[in-house]
């Protein structure tokens, strides 16, 4: 068992999902946990189930470096910092407007950059800048050029980063899921059945058959390595993109 006693740690993107069992998990390994994002109702649902209440919440945009430098404000100086907020967006490539690509490397690379920049200048001696990237950050994807275009940048930050802080105490990575069982996958299979008349059911295969164990990737998966990666041992772990995707990458 990983044990964070003492250590404090943000996620961004933490009112749901994803975000919201990464905070569980960092909070029950006895972490302080702050989470953020621009949901302030969602966010205080999550930090009063907190176990410990060890959840806090705290309302930011990580597309806007002045929220994103209010936000480690409120939080204080963290030990741990999980760039974790996204959104996905589909459309052939040939459609994909200007508008739809801002909008995908706003909140996916540039939220992530800003996250992990504020968050590295405030570590000393030790830390752990964790990206939530994507499958989509190892591999294409049709449909989604602007999201993959995203996380692949997402990656590619995360590997220059850990060179550059490689000595320094500060481990970064970035955790790269297949399709998640959670409520932006929800949406996809929503998106899917409107396009293209499909029931819910046979879209949600559509998606489970991407991986090779034929099943969408739970988010206490996702967690398992954050905290893996924030435990002893761990230290050697830098400039990673660890695909948690049942064998697809």
């Amino acid at each position: 068992m990983t044990d964070l006693s003492g250590r404090r740690a943000l996620v961004t993107g933490g009112g749901g999902g994803l975000g919201a069992d990464l905070a569980r998990g960092l909070a029950a390994a006895g972490a302080e946990v702050w989470i953020a994002g621009r949901r302030a109702e969602a966010l205080e649902t999550v930090a009063a189930d907190a176990p410990g209440g060890r959840i806090h919440p705290v309302a930011a945009d990580v597309t806007d470096e002045a929220s994103v430098a209010a936000m480690f404000d409120a939080a204080g100086p963290c030990d741990i910092v999980i760039a974790n907020a996204g959104a996905s967006e589909s459309a052939p490539f040939g459609k994909t407007s200007l508008a739809a690509w801002e909008r995908m490397i706003s909140v996916n690379l540039t939220g992530c950059f800003l996250t992990l920049r504020e968050g590295a200048r405030q570590m000393d001696g030790w830390g752990r800048l964790i990206a939530v990237a994507s499958t989509a950050g190892l591999k294409g994807y049709g449909y989604v050029s602007a999201y993959a275009a995203a996380k692949h940048g997402v990656v590619g930050m995360v590997k220059s980063a850990a060179l550059e802080m490689a000595r320094s105490g500060v481990t970064v990575n970035a955790l790269c899921p297949g399709f998640l069982d959670t409520e932006m996958t929800a949406a996809s299979i929503a998106n899917i059945t409107e396009k293209t008349g499909m029931s819910a059911e046979a879209a949600r295969a559509s998606l489970e058959k991407m991986s090779p164990q034929k099943r969408l990737i739970r988010p206490a998966e996702v967690t398992a390595a954050a905290l893996w990666l924030c435990g002893p041992g761990s230290e050697g772990i830098t400039g990673q993109a660890i695909s948690i995707s049942g064998g697809e990458v």
